[in-house]
């Protein structure tokens, strides 16, 4: 039986934290009314998402190591920021994929807010489904790990693979579909995802969107799931240190969007993050890689696919 520090006040608690928030960052960052989120204003809620987490995962280690003790207070809190880390990193795919659908779509800068809005909050649902699901599923086919462990490696390979390759959305099953079977209306109406004219109800460019962020979030969750599990099986872990990357994702995207391209060489770093964690859980029965390890190389790695991507953008200049 999978075993977790997480008290039923615990998760109660969380679940609150992330309404609160939820309800700040719709009605605080940006107001209700539609606008360009300035890149000032998304680097102090970016800011901000990060001190939460860290905050939260010192009080997590002040609990812990006034009940359990000081070694198990370490371990999860290494666990969390390790989990959190590899999920922050992994959100930036996110964001590659993100201003290629907004610029697929020339979506006007003031409407990209609310989409991203829904997004996040899709995300999170998606997330806990997925996360409960994953673990009941470890706690009878404990072997499952290993499943899990060679599709981040193959993935890996694959997006390293084809790190340079431009996804063709004309060719987008779901988009095909939805231009095969919705009535769409020409050009956006503010933030509307739906307009009705003469009584019929059409969608708006906007919904597809829409609709293509949270199926990309589907395909990129199905990487980060799996690769949170290699650092660490608790449940209240594996949740608290996911959504709290997810909950930034959408300051993460307004922080980047003006400078993604200067990032080119992060989708290999990426890359090499998910063939690392990936074999991480493939040897576990031979050798087991220390949490504070795996966070150690995980850093190192992004921080020099970071630093070459600046350095390389430099000498293109």
């Amino acid at each position: 039986m999978i075993q977790s520090v997480g008290e039923w006040w615990m998760w109660a608690g969380f679940v609150a934290f992330v309404v609160a928030m939820l309800a700040v960052d719709m009605f605080v960052l940006g107001g209700r009314a539609a606008h360009k989120v300035s890149t000032r204003e998304a680097l102090g809620w970016s800011a901000a998402w990060v001190a939460l987490a860290l905050v939260f995962n010192a009080g997590l280690w002040w609990y812990l190591d006034g009940t359990l003790g000081r070694e198990p207070a370490n371990e999860k809190a290494i666990e969390f920021f390790t989990g959190y880390l590899i999920e922050k990193a992994l959100s930036v795919d996110n964001v590659f994929v993100f201003l290629m659908i907004f610029g697929y779509f020339a979506v006007p800068a003031e409407y990209q807010r609310r989409v991203l809005l829904y997004g996040v909050l899709g995300a999170i649902v998606l997330r806990a489904v997925m996360i409960l699901a994953g673990v009941w599923i470890i706690s009878l086919f404990h072997w499952v790990l290993y499943l899990f462990g060679l599709f981040l490696v193959v993935t890996g390979v694959k997006m390293f693979l084809f790190a340079e390759h431009k996804p063709d959305l004309e060719k987008n099953p779901v988009l095909r579909w939805m231009r095969g079977h919705l009535k769409i209306a020409e050009g956006y109406h503010n933030e509307k995802f739906f307009v009705v004219r003469d009584g019929v109800r059409y969608a708006t460019p906007l919904f597809l969107v829409l609709v293509l962020v949270e199926a990309s979030d589907l395909v990129f969750a199905l990487d980060s799931i799996p690769a949170i599990f290699a650092v660490t099986e608790d449940p209240f872990i594996v949740f608290t240190s996911n959504i709290f990357a997810i909950l930034g994702l959408r300051a993460l995207y307004f922080l980047l969007a003006d400078v993604a391209d200067r990032f080119h060489l992060l989708k290999y770093g990426l890359a090499l993050v998910l063939i690392f964690v990936g074999t991480k859980m493939l040897i576990v029965d031979w050798f087991k890689i220390p949490v504070a390890v795996a966070l150690g190389v995980v850093a190192a790695i992004i921080a020099t696919s970071v630093i070459l991507s600046l350095a390389r953008a430099e000498e293109k200049r």
